[in-house]
């Protein structure tokens, strides 16, 4: 799928005026609440319409939020207005935006899966990159077994997380977490129903003393 179709694709899922995946945040996410102090800085990977950056301003946290969709952009900004706080939402084709580099407290992506494996490679190297040195990355997906339920997620199995894949991708950073489990979650009509969940917490490293 090029940029363009992406784009198409995302505008028109998100083209209603309600929120495709609700407007609460993802519940893994409001889990990690406690590792979160006001005045970190955080991005919010293909937020979509915002849900998970507005939750993220509200704890008082310096929110960048990026999607491809300027339909979810626009939607993430009125969100935002809603709960009276600021985001920077930018519009971001991830594959070719600028990232930055050792500039965030955290990084979160919430089912970051519309990626196959060679864009996911690249795109799990800039959230690590993205990360200051002792940052913390916050990572949810759907694990194969998602296919059967058909209650969200994509449909081909290569973009769908493992807990071995996802070892393998962050061996390189420490105190790493990995939970596989199934849940019920209700997550608007995009994400309704018993599913098929991993969730990764790690840190990037500090330098090594010299």
């Amino acid at each position: 799928m090029t940029p363009e179709q992406a784009r198409a694709f995302w505008d028109s899922r998100y083209g209603d005026e309600s929120y495709l995946f609700g407007e609460r945040p993802n519940a893994f996410l409001e889990r990690q609440a406690d590792r979160l102090r006001p005045g970190m800085t955080v991005l919010a990977v293909a937020d979509g319409e915002g849900r998970n950056g507005v939750w993220l301003a509200r704890q008082g946290l310096t929110v960048t939020s990026t999607d491809i969709s300027p339909k979810a952009v626009a939607k993430a900004r009125a969100l935002a207005a809603r709960h009276g706080v600021e985001i920077d939402a930018q519009l971001a084709d991830l594959d070719a935006w600028d990232w930055p580099v050792g500039a965030f407290d955290v990084v979160v992506g919430v089912f970051v899966q519309f990626a196959p494996p060679a864009m996911r490679d690249r795109l799990f190297a800039r959230m690590k990159q993205a990360l200051k040195p002792g940052g913390l990355l916050l990572l949810e997906g759907y694990r194969p077994e998602q296919l059967a339920y058909g209650t969200g997620g994509p449909g081909q199995v290569e973009n769908l997380y493992t807990e071995a894949l996802l070892r393998d991708a962050f061996a390189d950073m420490t105190g790493v977490e990995l939970a596989s489990y199934d849940a019920g979650i209700t997550e608007g009509a995009g994400h309704s129903g018993l599913s098929a969940l991993i969730d990764l917490v790690a840190i990037r490293p500090e330098p090594a003393a010299s």
